[in-house]
């Protein structure tokens, strides 16, 4: 595309239904073929039958065609990618969620699991304790038995000494009272 002209030269043809196809190996659009249709300027009318182009103008069309084209391509392989690139975020945003919940649906229930162990933990502590309170309140019992059987064996056995002393006493009193009277 410089300033000197180019002997190469590109024909195209017009088939039955007046659709321009190209003879030598390049795809046009229709956009492209709708523009080679048309005139370019006023004093440059093209005939349909003629077969010759203007080599620059249609260079020039052909390059416009193609950079809109390829343009176009880019600007929908991006949107692609960034739809595909939306959707990988939002898997990936996800399956991140996704872990932050099992994870504090973990931790939650390791929790609850802790709590519920201590729980049984003083549970189990308290009955213990309970089992213990009343193995000594009977063990306090038997001793007060005990100690209630030992003390009215005493008290028998000092009301029997008394009884005895104080007979002996008497006797011993009446001896005396009789020895010296």
């Amino acid at each position: 595309m410089g300033g000197g002209g180019s002997t190469r030269r590109v024909t195209f043809e017009a088939d039955e239904n007046e659709n321009i196809t190209v003879v030598k190996g390049v795809r046009l659009s229709d956009s492209v073929i709708d523009r080679m249709k048309e005139p370019s300027s006023p004093s440059g009318r093209q005939h349909r039958g003629s077969g010759a182009v203007n080599e620059e103008e249609l260079k020039k069309r052909i390059a416009e065609e193609l950079a809109l084209e390829r343009a176009r391509r880019d600007s929908e392989a991006q949107k692609r990618r960034l739809k595909q690139e939306q959707m990988y975020i939002r898997d990936e945003f996800g399956k991140l969620l996704e872990r932050e919940r099992i994870s504090s649906n973990e931790h939650l229930t390791r929790a609850i699991l802790r709590e519920r162990a201590a729980t049984e933990e003083e549970r189990q502590k308290a009955q213990r304790f309970a089992r213990q309170l009343e193995e000594k309140e009977r063990e306090l019992k038997k001793h007060d038995a005990y100690y209630k059987e030992q003390l009215a064996r005493l008290e028998e056995k000092s009301a029997q000494f008394y009884k005895v002393t104080t007979e002996q006493y008497k006797k011993a009193a009446d001896e005396v009272s009789s020895r010296f009277k």
